[in-house]
């Protein structure tokens, strides 16, 4: 069980107990959850109601239970490198060639089999929340809210921009130093999966710094203002500097048998108390191999 405590400035005195609390960004289903749950909603120690108004001073007090659960999803050996985790939320360094979600195709090896191993070893109940999503083939950073709270505290962190992704991406070609892709992206016709360039698609900008150049290959530091599928993967592909080892948009696996993309630094705040965070994971061994100097 979650235990929340909030204070409030005294010029929230006279505001209802819920409109506080969705101030704070906690979610409507969070607050019928509280509603029903004995003891879940406190005011100074005793039970308050959301429609209740706020004194002066005091504290309010949130007694989460977990009531949801993903059983369905099976234990696995899959290996879990757990970068940061508090009461609310884990950093997982995902490695590439994991999937995050399991699917009919992949039952097994993905991060929510080997996160359900790991709760079983902690006996602890077990639910899969991720907040965002990587490929199966890009490694690197990735959040995993460990309560309802903070699950929907942090979704509206990522939808506001709040939480940002720092990606390394190694691209065939001399990038320019700098720039800014600005393409729309959608289905690629006849295709499920692949996306390309196209008027009619979604908005999708995509930004990036060339960080060195070597042997015909650029790495770039890339962040993004739009998260669509694919993103980095088709725009890079769109300017003629595709990523090595995308079975997708340039299948060459002649020097890696990826698309070779890592989400390099995460930074965010802890969803209850605030607290600015900042993660890096390192470049990985197969990713190096083109830029083996390089110190991150």
């Amino acid at each position: 069980m979650r235990i929340v405590t909030y204070c409030w400035p005294e010029a929230a005195c006279g505001t209802t107990v819920e409109r506080f609390l969705r101030r704070q960004g906690v979610s409507r289903r969070v607050l019928i959850d509280l509603k029903n749950t004995p003891g879940g909603l406190t005011l100074d120690g005793a039970p308050v109601r959301t429609i209740d108004r706020l004194p002066a001073h005091g504290e309010l007090r949130l007694c989460l239970p977990e009531t949801d659960r993903s059983d369905t999803i099976p234990q696995a050996d899959v290996p879990v490198e757990i970068v940061y985790e508090d009461e609310d939320f884990f950093v997982v360094n995902k490695q590439a060639g994991v999937a995050v979600h399991p699917s009919p195709q992949n039952r097994e090896n993905t991060l929510a089999n080997g996160l359900a191993a790991l709760y079983a070893r902690r006996d602890e109940p077990f639910v899969f929340r991720s907040i965002g999503r990587l490929d199966k083939n890009t490694s690197g950073l990735l959040v995993l809210a460990k309560n309802a709270l903070s699950a929907g505290l942090l979704t509206e962190m990522a939808a506001k921009r709040i939480m940002r992704h720092t990606y390394l991406a190694v691209c065939a070609g001399t990038l320019p130093e700098c720039g800014t892709i600005d393409a729309p992206i959608g289905r690629a016709d006849g295709s499920v999966i692949r996306r390309e360039v196209r008027a009619d698609g979604d908005p999708a900008v995509t930004h990036f710094e060339r960080l060195a150049v070597r042997d015909g290959y650029s790495l770039a530091r890339v962040w993004l203002d739009t998260g669509r599928t694919h993103q980095i993967r088709v725009h890079f592909a769109h300017i003629g500097h595709p990523l090595p080892g995308d079975f997708l948009y340039c299948p060459d696996t002649s020097r890696i048998g990826r698309h070779a993309l890592h989400a390099h630094t995460l930074s965010l705040r802890q969803p209850v108390t605030g607290e600015p965070l900042t993660f890096t994971a390192p470049l990985p061994a197969d990713m190096r191999v083109f830029f083996p100097d390089f110190p991150g």
